[in-house]
């Protein structure tokens, strides 16, 4: 079985392309973090971040490309994907993707203040509510 499951953050913006027959592509970097610990003879041990090159395609390609933002926190599964190529100088190059199946938001949404489109009812001046002689206007 093939299955990975990372939680983790974008580290670029995510770039879509439409291939074949509108096909949405997206590709971006996503860093994994290990947190540090202290080992028991006081010895510090830091965080250690791994890079991956992230692909999804067609729908999740899409939202990815309305929602999805650097820096924002995402849960993906998918599956390593290994192939190789010859660079310029006739190098053979290797590069490892993952291809994710799913993808959750984990980034929490931006509060919205749901007062804030609506309007604040106006209190009338005293110039407004009195007449010359001191009574109501109505």
């Amino acid at each position: 079985m093939n299955k990975v499951m990372l939680i983790g953050n974008v580290g670029t913006a995510p770039e879509v392309r439409y291939v074949d027959q509108g096909v949405a592509v997206a590709r971006f970097r996503f860093a994994t973090t290990e947190k540090g610990y202290t080992l028991q003879n006081g010895t510090q041990v830091p965080d250690h971040t791994d890079w991956h090159n992230v692909l999804m395609w067609r729908r999740l390609a899409e939202t990815v490309e309305r929602y999805v933002h650097k820096g924002d926190k995402l849960y993906i599964e998918g599956r390593i994907r290994y192939s190789s190529y010859d660079n310029k100088q006739g190098q053979r190059q290797y590069v490892t993707e993952i291809w994710a199946d799913s993808m959750e938001m984990l980034t929490p949404k931006p509060a919205v203040d749901p007062m804030a489109s609506v309007p604040q009812p106006t209190t009338p001046s005293t110039a407004d509510t009195t007449a010359d002689n001191g009574t109501l206007p109505f």
